[in-house]
């Protein structure tokens, strides 16, 4: 009996590392999973003034980094392994964020400029007798946390049936995403299609009862950050692993093919481009509390192609590659702001040419290149 619970161990530890990915995914999700405990405690119970001292402003933009990681992985799940090229996945991202703004506003109750308990400040200021009825539910938690899967979810299924069920596909496909997210910035720019309209959702009081600004609930936010980008990763990883991967994997290089063997594409197009839009919309409503608004600038479609940027600068169908590219971008977007606020995207623009030239796959075929050096010089 013992002989085999030993003899199963190292088949576990196979499989575990297996849906880890290769050793830089597994240093990764290591390393993400190390920063859930020291970040928060650096945070809230190391004094301000010290030099360990990790600040509001800091915790938050790395949350911030967080959820971009997470939309970035949802995008390379439909690209880079499926081959969909969407140009509109800040569409679900936004949807995702303005779900948890609702209950956000709903939250602020009496505490608002105007004092309305039941109607928020744009809406009386709008000169609104009563709620819409789209905003009825979002003051429970609960029932805003189910929208923010139901709303871009639908919205993916629905737009993914007509598509591919009209097999739209290639770039036809992404300029209809672009549509898509277009459609919806012109829409939400709108004072009286009752979201906020140019100014968006913001002025946040608190959620679950809890202070919003305070240090504990800012140390929460990065936790359940990290904690749904390790848990994405993994699903994804699973999914790209099994036999359902290897029919996306077939779908992407020869989908006539597939179809010949019998498979139904299209249902595994609008399944997987469906998962991958909860996804975004998971990490819009993550990342709307820890910036503290949302407006319809999230809807533009350039917002959609820098996505793409993330995942082809940081290595396209890695899932890996798409986290890294999406903070490594952030981080130097967020660097060449201060420094250089005028001409930061040319620098930005100009990273993007160079590793598309000398790195095809991304940053995330770098250990390839370097090892394959070493080896030449040997």
């Amino acid at each position: 009996m013992n002989k085999r619970i030993a003899e199963n161990k190292p088949s576990l530890l196979i499989n575990i590392n297996f849906l880890l990915g290769d050793s830089i995914g597994r240093y990764l999700i290591y390393l993400l999973a190390i920063s859930i405990f020291i970040l928060p405690i650096l945070h809230v119970y190391i004094a301000e003034d010290s030099i360990f001292h990790v600040s509001s402003y800091t915790i938050s933009l790395l949350g911030k980094y967080l959820c971009f990681a997470l939309l970035a992985l949802s995008l390379d799940l439909v690209w880079g392994y499926t081959g969909i090229l969407s140009l509109g996945h800040g569409a679900f991202f936004g949807l995702g964020g303005y779900m948890m703004g609702m209950h956000l506003m709903r939250e602020i109750g009496d505490r608002g400029v105007y004092g309305n308990p039941l109607l928020p400040d744009f809406m009386v200021f709008l000169n609104w007798e009563e709620l819409p009825w789209f905003w009825y539910g979002f003051d429970s938690f609960l029932f805003s946390c189910l929208m923010v899967i139901l709303v871009p979810g639908l919205l993916a299924f629905i737009f993914a049936a007509l598509a591919f069920g009209s097999r739209v596909t290639g770039v036809y496909f992404s300029i209809i995403t672009q549509a898509l997210v277009f459609t919806l910035m012109l829409a939400f720019f709108q004072n009286d299609f009752g979201f906020g309209g140019n100014n968006g959702l913001t002025d946040f009081k608190d959620i679950l009862g809890k202070d919003i600004s305070s240090k504990e609930t800012r140390a929460v936010f990065y936790i359940c950050s990290a904690v749904m980008l390790i848990l994405s990763y993994l699903t994804c990883r699973f999914i790209v692993s099994s036999k359902i991967g290897n029919i996306l994997i077939g779908i992407r290089d020869r989908e006539t093919r597939m179809r010949f063997l019998g498979y139904n594409t299209t249902v595994f197009k609008i399944i997987i481009f469906t998962f991958s839009a909860v996804l975004a919309g998971i990490a819009g409503a993550l990342y709307v509390p820890q910036v503290g608004i949302i407006n319809p600038g999230e809807f533009s479609p350039i917002k959609s192609i820098e996505i793409v940027v993330w995942v082809a600068l940081g290595g396209r169908g890695f899932l890996y590659g798409a986290i890294i590219g999406a903070i490594v971008v952030n981080v130097l977007k967020s660097y060449l702001t201060i420094i250089s606020p005028e001409i930061w995207i040319i620098f930005l623009g100009l990273i993007f040419i160079l590793v598309t030239i000398y790195l095809p796959n991304g940053l995330a075929d770098l250990k390839r290149i370097i090892k394959k050096n070493l080896y030449d010089r040997r």
